[in-house]
């Protein structure tokens, strides 16, 4: 009896021992991914893929199964005019630059006078600083939209912008407008000295595009010149997060030789923004169309 005894209390103790060490409270890291935290966010998110799956399992079992949609091509889907427009074009085929232009001009769509752009694909990273193309230049034959133009500067500088052509020409003015969220330009210069005071309307103005900045020109001391180069058709153009420029060079209304003239001085521009540490192919394709016009595939000689 002595004997079963002491086994009996030799098993008890192992069991206990088994109970305590189960019983122990899981250890975690302060941080990182065996922190507590780290843990219980990976479980939640399993489950919740895990109820996904079921949800999208559900989903498919109650809908009812018919015919495959058939999908049109693309340019079926596409107006009448649209279609017409697109015959005039060789698919595949890249035409000689005045040529592209001309039949740009043909194969307008629309009865109101639509602008001709320019889409530059490059061989650049944009998020290298020094391939992040950004540029101003004046088309000879202006871009055929009227532009207004506002200066916030000194009384001074204001009289000086107001007889160089500006529509708005205002100091303390200005910024009780814009504090109203009054916007009646397209295009904003400032002198240096005024900028810190357009800081607080940097939501208002940023996402619209009309922030004024050294590199487009329009943070500067020669107010005067700026307002008359943005008159007189002064665009900026920059690369996207696609490498891609697209820049608008005139209207249909402009002509053939109108149009050739500003489409070789952007290419004059873009050629000399050509990064240094670039390797490989500058330009890759180049294409003109018109407003809600087909593409056409330019001829690349712009490397």
């Amino acid at each position: 009896m002595a004997e079963e005894e002491v086994k009996n209390t030799e098993t008890t103790e192992e069991i206990m021992e088994e109970v305590v060490e189960t019983t122990e409270p899981e250890k975690f890291a302060k941080s990182g991914k065996k922190s507590k935290k780290h843990i219980e966010e990976v479980k939640a998110e399993e489950e919740r893929q895990a109820r996904k799956v079921e949800r999208a399992a559900v989903e498919a079992a109650e809908k009812p199964k018919g015919a495959t949609p058939v999908t049109r091509p693309k340019i079926e889907r596409r107006g009448k005019k649209y279609q017409e427009a697109a015959k005039m074009i060789e698919k595949d085929k890249s035409y000689a630059l005045k040529d592209a232009i001309e039949l740009a001009i043909k194969s307008n769509p629309v009865k109101f006078d639509a602008s001709v752009e320019i889409h530059a694909r490059l061989g650049v990273d944009p998020r290298q600083a020094d391939q992040n193309i950004r540029t101003t230049l004046v088309l000879p034959n202006g871009n055929g939209k009227t532009v207004r133009v506002a200066v916030f500067a000194p009384a001074d500088v204001c009289k000086t912008a107001k007889a160089a052509g500006a529509d708005i020409a205002e100091d303390e003015e200005f910024l009780k407008k814009l504090e109203k969220g009054t916007i009646d330009f397209d295009i904003l210069i400032s002198t240096p000295q005024y900028m810190p005071k357009l800081g607080k309307f940097a939501r208002l103005l940023g996402p619209k595009g009309l922030m004024p900045n050294p590199k487009a020109g329009t943070v500067t001391m020669d107010v005067e010149k700026a307002v008359k180069e943005a008159k007189a058709g002064k665009v900026e153009y920059r690369v996207d997060k696609q490498a891609i420029v697209h820049i608008g060079i005139g209207k249909v209304s402009f002509g053939t030789d109108k149009l050739m003239e500003n489409a070789s001085a952007f290419f004059d521009s873009l050629r000399s923004q050509k990064p240094a540490s670039l390797k490989g192919s500058y330009v890759k394709s180049v294409f003109i169309t018109t407003t809600m016009g087909p593409s056409i595939q330019v001829e690349n000689s712009y490397n």
